[in-house]
């Protein structure tokens, strides 16, 4: 396995079946951490840079948070626009990247740009780690989603998940890359303006992914085990900001998952996981039903953080 001190970790493309358990298995190793809301000195001595092209809430605040219980320190920014990067000069990422590495020693990049934290790898010395790119990918998300599932059902192997909602999420994407190194199977429901693409479908049937596209949540909802959930109404994810227009449409019943439908068609231990904001196609009577998980799994994210963030700065093999 390859070693993560010093790594990047840009997208799950080519994560590889025994690096995924590692990262869940240090995870295990570190919750204890957060669970008790503690603080350890296991990176008292490095520095963690945020810097945040898009607005972010959970996505932000966790790897912070992941830092602050290991000890570490934050500085950074959570908006381009009060930056040089943002505003009359649009700074080159090449030129703040190589910059800001003397500044952390790990950096967390959001960017509406597809591929914008592999540019910046190429001119950083320290780890860049990212938290989403455009409609590109998702991995800390993704590894975060995927220990919340292993945690509640024990395995991985031999699950179906659930996927609906815009499938040109950088989540959907980087979840279809994971799948490939388990035995996944992936139910697709999504408007056919918002499916899968050709040339994504080539690629991870090429890679051998395992899944099947629905029309409606209806048509596969009882085999389930896991109701993986995005947004129908979206926002423009290649927007450096975008602003809430007045109107808006509301979510088809297709994609629309409640708890009168989850009590009359889903398996009675199917999980639902949702990395939020939420619209209105997760309504909220399943907040505390026996199938929401997405509270969990915003706890997890800062045990996946601290994870990721201790084996990178090499405090974890």
């Amino acid at each position: 396995m390859r070693s993560f001190a010093g790594r990047d970790i840009l997208s799950l493309k080519d994560f590889e079946r025994n690096e995924f358990m590692h990262v869940f298995d240090t995870a295990r190793k570190l919750e204890p951490i957060a669970r008790s809301r503690e603080r350890s000195d296991l990176l008292q001595n490095k520095i963690l840079l945020p810097a945040f092209y898009q607005p972010s809430t959970r996505t932000r605040l966790a790897h912070e948070t992941a830092m602050l219980r290991l000890g570490g320190h934050v500085h950074g920014f959570s908006d381009a626009k009060n930056t040089r990067a943002g505003d009359f000069y649009q700074e080159s990422i090449k030129d703040t990247f190589k910059m800001l590495e003397y500044y952390g020693d790990v950096i967390v990049m959001r960017h509406f740009q597809q591929g914008a934290p592999a540019e910046a790898a190429k001119w950083s010395s320290v780890p860049i780690l990212n938290a989403g790119d455009g409609w590109g990918e998702h991995p800390t998300q993704v590894l975060t989603d995927l220990y919340t599932i292993l945690k509640e059902k024990g395995r991985l192997d031999g699950l179906n998940i659930l996927a609906v909602g815009d499938m040109r999420m950088r989540t959907m994407h980087s979840l279809m890359y994971a799948a490939t190194q388990f035995d996944i199977e992936v139910s697709v429901v999504s408007p056919p303006e918002l499916s899968l693409t050709e040339e994504f479908i080539k690629e991870i049937t090429a890679r051998g992914n395992k899944f099947q596209v629905y029309d409606s949540v209806d048509d596969c909802l009882d085999k389930a085990d896991v109701i993986y959930m995005e947004p129908v109404v979206q926002a423009d994810y290649t927007a450096g900001r975008e602003e809430k227009p007045e109107e808006y449409g509301t979510t088809p019943k297709e994609y629309v998952i409640n708890l009168k439908l989850l009590n009359e068609k889903a398996k009675s231990d199917a999980i639902v996981l949702h990395s939020l904001p939420r619209m209105d196609e997760l309504s909220t009577d399943v907040d505390h039903s026996k199938y929401a998980r997405y509270w969990e799994e915003a706890f997890n994210g800062v045990v996946m953080r601290m994870s990721l963030l201790a084996l990178v700065l090499g405090a974890m093999e």
